[in-house]
């Protein structure tokens, strides 16, 4: 028994220190994706392209070529990451050595490559940008626009990922379920609920496009970005009618279940003014 209890803190003890890990990733990929561009864009402290240097010189430039080499090299270790970890024969592997602990793992390697892309991204500055928002009023206006629809889309994004079963996205859910002998958590989900996340894992897409897309300036580092992970996003989510189905059906009973308790008090203050009318 205490092996058990022994094996369980530390299990509990590793999915915590994950949950840390990404949450510091998590808050380092929102600084990299939103506010880096929009501040040096309003502040004008960092020159983000240089738009006197013509396409053809540009790249031509051994400098820009090199800064692009590097940026394709670190797009490709995420994406083989969160590609590779992803096949079954891989999460079969690793689930006969880790155990409960095989998202978590998934989780910790997927914020380590942010952390890797993060580090060493190289910002292609010797080259003109494909856009800038340089002229009085909107080099003002525009970045703040840009700030606010980056802070909507943030919020939708850790809202759908609350409503798509956080502790269960992290692999805390999965560490919880074997102390206490439950199994895995997807068991005890419904089939049309493992079958659409077995199409999509965290459906983000629409707002994330928002947040690479969406700049007042946009360099060609930051097109080689905002490209790759769109296109892998495109191509990562096998969703169909049936999963769109379902998902309309859990908004609608989300929705029924917060506008629930307000027609209760509702019926409840109804039902205590014609008790008082009868006094």
């Amino acid at each position: 028994m205490a092996s058990v209890t022994v094996r369980g803190w530390a299990l509990c003890t590793v999915s915590l220190l994950n949950f840390a890990f990404v949450f510091i990733s998590g808050a380092d990929f929102i600084r990299f994706l939103s506010f880096r561009a929009i501040y040096h864009n309003i502040t004008g402290e960092t020159t983000l392209c240089q738009d006197s240097i013509p396409w053809s010189v540009a790249l031509r430039d051994s400098s820009v070529l090199r800064s692009l080499l590097v940026d394709v090299g670190l797009l490709a270790l995420f994406t083989t990451q969160h590609s590779l970890l992803a096949r079954s024969p891989v999460k079969q592997a690793i689930q006969s050595v880790l155990g409960p602990l095989n998202r978590t793992a998934y989780c910790f390697t997927t914020a380590l490559a942010l952390q890797i892309l993060m580090r060493y991204w190289q910002p292609v500055t010797d080259a003109p940008c494909l856009w800038s928002v340089r002229h009085a009023p909107w080099s003002i206006w525009f970045p703040l626009l840009c700030f606010s629809l980056h802070f909507l889309c943030w919020a939708i994004i850790f809202s759908i990922l609350m409503i798509f079963d956080y502790p269960e996205l992290l692999g805390i859910k999965q560490v919880y379920y074997e102390c206490l002998g439950l199994g895995d958590p997807l068991s005890h989900k419904s089939p049309r609920a493992q079958r659409l996340l077995s199409h999509l894992r965290h459906p983000v897409c629409l707002e994330l496009g928002v947040v690479l897309w969406l700049l007042p300036a946009l360099s060609l580092d930051r097109l080689l970005l905002a490209g790759t992970l769109s296109a892998y996003l495109a191509l990562a989510h096998s969703l169909d009618k049936q999963d769109l189905a379902y998902l309309c059906i859990q908004l609608k009973s989300k929705m029924q279940l917060l506008t629930e308790p307000h027609r209760g008090s509702d019926d409840r203050s109804v039902r205590d003014n014609s008790s008082h009318k009868e006094k």
